[in-house]
């Protein structure tokens, strides 16, 4: 199953394993198990240190448990973990296999101190993207903890419990049985979600925090250029963000970054992530700013409102919350959402095999979307407001090529109609002869652009009616020594070459704007 470079690069890896390692297979005869068999005697050949075993009795077969020989430290597979989830199972081995992860000992020591038995089901697809980051979080923490259990699970291989759970989103995670949580999450989300107090620590180190030269609201492209920037000047940088690479994260393929060829989103984000921690630059994740308050006068400390409580102080601040998939907002949209409705048709496309689905967008993340699913799915339906379709004429030549894909255009999304549990149908009104129509189907892909992350400063600084921050050539913004940069503000061209040079110009600003102010000292002196 691998071929010669693959197998030459794992076997590099393994050799970093220092404690034997069995690979505890439960198969039966079906295809699958086969070539799970075949995966696994080619990583054991690769390694003296990891041995096959075929005789486990796992109920979901084909599975293996990656397991450290002679202890209770496991980690378990239902499934190929192939595509995005390959790094994963590289991971768990060298993690069963004693070789120490890079977390941060005091993220170590949280899992360490969990109380409580925690058996998580994490199901994925291996076209997504978004799950590898939750299938890894939690192979570590049943590493760390011998109290938590995790399987990651296959879900186009054990299509019978997605329908009987009704997953249709992943990576969706039960937790004793429950459902816990669905999309992306990082290891410190988890831990938040499942160890009550730890919100509560962070925000009273929070509290104490001087006051900073610039702090940046935003983790995503614009806000990381903007913390490099402010602290190649020897200052005082801070970086706030609700998810450390922002709307980046969700993006599959990157191909138009200048220099890089082709990347994936959440590649792209570590990367940033990486690069802002080479700088003295104090990084505060998964804290959502929820209130704006300028200095009174120039010269004065602005502050910013987090959700836990906490306030952190700022003589400049930088605005790059970026922005988020936009909504439909019609009857039926939130209460199905995940439950039919998705935005991510790389992640959710393998759970709708054989079934109808429709894609709402015409633009080019639309017609892309309608593409992928062709091959997956049994019909696409795709809807778009206009009379044609915006997308770029290489992609509708594509699309139109495909026998499984009806377009309809001039067409405006009215309901969307489910069962209770899951959506069965879509109702839009043709806007020529305003009649309505409802399409029987079983998934709707959301494709119509974003909407920015700005509801919280409606009240502090000046915003266009679509809710971008207004700013000058600078990225100065309504408020003096406050700037913004990339999609949350009025800049043209959302794209994320523009994103961080725009963050980078909003640094070189705050800075220019730091440099001009009257020490306070001073002014108290004067």
């Amino acid at each position: 199953m691998l071929d010669a470079n693959l197998k030459e690069q794992l076997a590099a890896y393994l050799e970093r394993i220092t404690q034997p390692v069995e690979l505890v297979a439960s198969l039966d005869d079906s295809e699958a198990s086969r070539e799970m068999r075949e995966l696994l005697e080619e990583i054991a050949a690769l390694s003296n240190q990891v041995t096959v075993v075929t005789d486990g009795d796992d109920a979901r077969k084909p599975s293996f448990a990656i397991r450290r020989t002679g202890t209770a430290i496991a980690v378990r597979f239902a499934g190929l973990p192939m595509g995005h989830e390959f790094t994963s199972l590289v991971l768990a081995l060298l993690q069963v296999g004693g070789h120490p992860s890079k977390t941060a000992e005091e993220v170590i020591q949280q899992i360490h101190g969990l109380d409580g038995e925690y058996h998580f089901e994490t199901y994925f697809s291996q076209s997504c993207q978004n799950c590898p980051d939750v299938v890894q979080a939690l192979n570590l923490m049943s590493v760390i903890n011998p109290r938590i259990k995790h399987v990651s699970i296959d879900g186009a291989l054990f299509q019978s419990e997605v329908d009987s759970r009704q997953v249709m989103a992943v990576p969706s995670v039960y937790l004793n049985g429950e459902p816990f949580a669905q999309g992306r999450m990082s290891l410190e989300q988890i831990l938040a979600k499942i160890d009550t107090g730890a919100e509560a620590r962070a925000a009273a180190k929070l509290k104490d925090k001087a006051a900073f030269d610039v702090l940046v609201v935003g983790g995503g492209p614009a806000g990381a250029a903007a913390a490099i920037y402010a602290a190649r000047k020897g200052i005082r940088t801070g970086v706030t963000a609700e998810r450390f690479g922002g709307q980046v994260l969700d993006t599959m393929g990157i191909e138009n970054f200048i220099s890089v060829p082709h990347t994936e989103g959440p590649k792209m984000a570590a990367a940033l992530e990486e690069h802002v921690k080479t700088y003295e630059v104090d990084i505060m994740n998964l804290q959502r700013a929820e209130k704006l308050v300028p200095g009174a006068t120039a010269g004065d400390l602005h502050e910013v409102h987090l959700a836990s409580g906490a306030v952190l102080k700022a003589r400049s601040v930088i605005l790059a919350t970026g922005a988020r998939w936009r909504q439909m907002n019609v009857p039926g949209e939130a209460e199905y959402r995940n439950k039919g409705v998705a935005y991510c048709p790389h992640c959710d496309g393998p759970l709708f095999k054989g079934k109808r689905v429709a894609v709402v967008g015409g633009g080019n993340s639309g017609v892309e979307a309608a593409i992928d699913l062709a091959g997956i799915v049994a019909h696409v339906t795709l809807i778009e407001f206009d009379s044609q379709l915006r997308a770029d004429a290489v992609l509708q030549a594509k699309l139109n090529s495909l026998h499984n894909v009806t377009v309809i255009t001039s067409a405006l999304t009215t309901e969307v109609h489910g069962d209770g549990s899951k959506v069965t149908a879509l109702t839009y009104r043709d806007r020529n002869s305003d009649t309505q129509h409802r399409i029987e189907l079983e998934g709707i892909f959301v494709q119509i652009g974003l909407v920015p992350n700005t509801e919280w400063l409606k009240d502090s600084l000046a915003l266009t009616t679509r809710g971008e921050i207004e700013v000058d050539h600078r990225g100065q913004t309504s408020h003096p020594g406050i700037f913004a940069a990339g999609d949350a503000t009025t800049a043209p061209y959302k794209q994320i070459v523009i994103a961080m040079g725009e963050g980078a110009k909003a640094s070189l600003a705050a800075f220019d704007h730091l440099i001009r102010q009257v020490p306070t000292a001073d002014k108290a002196a004067a």
